[in-house]
């Protein structure tokens, strides 16, 4: 029977990030700073581990090319591009001690033409917290074209075009490929997306990493795929909380590539809450909050805060027990 395991995430250092999913995920990574971990990937930029159950040691990506059977029907239909182990969806944490670059991520079109084949990245993020003055950039307040961008990246002057947006514990948002966006300062954020690395900065406020050098801009490629036009400020997605005994859920988001659940658990031992997937699609339960563990068979997987698991296509049967939050991801 296929069983969920758990996961090890790969670490990013980027220039912007803090020490929150050392300190308060602990996630026991030997990075500073540490700006995201990748909690779920099989990309070969940041790869998953599997650190429970027959697996353990193994990357996810060798587990599934070994039993593409656990990715289910429906990834491998809809996401022609995901073959050899390759996830369609990859989930992060990311944490924003400073902004993050301006940047936009290209359609599966573009990359699949200029980018040897690749997947774009539309993306999805839950913010688990925020500082009081936290914001993001969530596209441009009114219209432009590509040469006024191209100078006002020139002259410095970005700003005064960019719609920035505050955010605040719990908020969602869905950033679709050729939107212009950042992430700001004091923001802590859950980020599901495709599987992608394709980043085209468009500003990154002269600043220079530890070997003192600028990172790369990519103006070009930036404005070839960027929607220019004004883009009204993001509204909360309608959420509504359904119960049943020991639990409620609510949808977060729904698109063509993910979607994207958080189930609030809070069970006394006596109370079931079953958990399973179909054949259709595998899915992925992110702790955000709390502990608990998972009952299935004879075997107990324990889950705190910050922890990943992966749940195969047409897995057994699972129980869930304890105080917490988790995000159930279907691909």
């Amino acid at each position: 029977m296929r069983k969920p395991f758990l996961l090890r995430p790969s670490a990013k250092d980027y220039l912007w990030g803090g020490n929150r999913l050392n300190d308060e995920f602990a996630k026991n990574l030997d990075v500073n700073p540490l700006a995201e971990t990748w909690e779920c990937s099989t990309h070969p930029d940041g790869p998953s581990m599997v650190v429970s159950g027959e697996y353990a040691g193994e990357s996810l990506a060798d587990v599934l090319r070994a039993h593409p059977e656990f990715l289910g029907t429906h990834p491998v239909e809809v996401h022609e591009l995901c073959r050899n182990g390759q996830l369609p969806i990859l989930i992060k944490f990311i944490d924003a001690k400073q902004d993050l670059s301006v940047q936009v991520h290209p359609t599966d079109e573009y990359a699949r033409q200029y980018e040897n084949g690749k997947l774009g990245k539309t993306e999805m993020w839950y913010v688990l917290d925020a500082a009081k003055d936290a914001s993001l950039i969530y596209g441009l307040r009114r219209h432009a074209d590509r040469m006024t961008i191209r100078k006002a990246i020139e002259e410095g002057k970005l700003n005064r075009y960019l719609q920035r947006v505050p955010i605040r514990k719990d908020e969602v948002f869905f950033v679709p490929s050729g939107m212009i966006h950042a992430i700001g300062a004091g923001a802590l954020i859950a980020e599901i997306q495709e599987n992608s690395n394709l980043t085209y900065r468009l500003y990154d406020y002269d600043r220079v990493d530890k070997n003192g050098k600028k990172r790369e801009l990519h103006i070009d490629k930036a404005l070839d795929v960027a929607d220019l036009s004004a883009v009204r400020e993001p509204r909360q997605p309608l959420r509504v909380l359904r119960y049943e005994p020991g639990m409620a859920k609510e949808l977060l988001c729904r698109c063509k590539y993910f979607e994207v659940y958080r189930l609030l658990v809070n069970n006394e031992r006596r109370q079931v809450v079953s958990f399973c997937s179909d054949s259709m699609s595998f899915r992925v339960l992110l702790c955000i909050n709390g502990c608990g563990m998972i009952r299935f068979e004879r075997e107990i997987l324990e889950i705190y805060k910050g922890d990943c698991i992966f749940v195969p296509a047409e897995s057994v049967e699972m129980r869930l027990h304890g105080q917490m939050q988790l995000l159930d991801v279907k691909g």
